[in-house]
């Protein structure tokens, strides 16, 4: 069976065809699949479980169809919908993974991420993620109305492309000593995980052996996909 892997999505009600194409992922080829796994940013932005947005509503039915057929799907929080929680879980039947998942697949261990961890010359937006993922940050932004929240997430991601269009490529990629340490302390050869939107493959030596790192692309480009069963992983454009 294959297991399927999707990151950086990014849906929002201004990209519809994006959403069809994730529906008809959903009701599709991942209903043939033994897993799914989504790695983050899924949405453009979440404010909250309670969020009423009606271009939200076919997502969710789309992963609740998928989970219902019983077909496993873990999701793990991104940069632009960290505050996913319980409320999200339940209405899709979607596990919540923390930000470092080691897995096994076909006998080979496997570390999943999304990814913005490893960027690690990007001082500055470490700094703001330490902020936003704080309880006292959260809780106070959860206690805002509705309105005041779309406010708040509209002005964080205005900032966010601000402060991309002034950084170099290199401090937003990852840091290659932070991949193999990170590498190390989970004991694994190959890493998954997206973020960059810089779908690649990339084979080094880690510690005088062989090591992988796979970078799923974002679905505003081509949107890119893995596909892994027992003969290995592949790394493709959604058809």
């Amino acid at each position: 069976m294959t297991v399927l892997f999707i990151s950086d999505l990014h849906l929002t009600a201004g990209d519809p065809e994006a959403i069809r194409r994730f529906i008809e992922l959903m009701d599709g080829e991942a209903r043939d699949c033994s897993q799914v796994y989504v790695l983050g940013d899924l949405f453009e932005a979440w404010i909250g479980d309670d969020d009423d947005d009606p271009f939200i509503v076919p997502i969710i039915d789309a992963i609740a169809r998928l989970t219902g057929a019983g077909v496993p799907c873990s999701i793990m929080h991104g940069n632009r919908d960290f505050l996913l929680g319980p409320r999200f879980c339940g209405a899709t039947g979607c596990r919540l993974l923390g930000d470092y998942e080691r897995i096994v697949l076909f006998g080979q261990p496997v570390l999943l991420t999304h990814g913005d961890l490893l960027c690690t010359d990007d001082t500055r937006y470490l700094t703001l993620r330490a902020e936003l993922r704080s309880t006292a940050w959260q809780r106070d932004f959860l206690a805002k109305p509705l309105a005041a929240r779309r406010r708040i997430a509209s002005e964080l991601r205005q900032m966010s492309a601000t402060e991309i269009a002034a950084k170099s490529d290199d401090i937003m990629d990852v840091n290659q000593a932070a991949v193999e340490q990170t590498m190390r302390d989970f004991g694994v050869s190959l890493l998954l995980h997206g973020h960059t939107h810089r779908p690649a493959v990339h084979r080094f030596v880690l510690d005088g052996r062989p090591a992988t790192r796979i970078v799923l692309g974002a679905w505003h480009e081509p949107p890119s996909i893995v596909r892994w069963d027992a003969t290995g992983f592949k790394l493709e454009t959604l058809d």
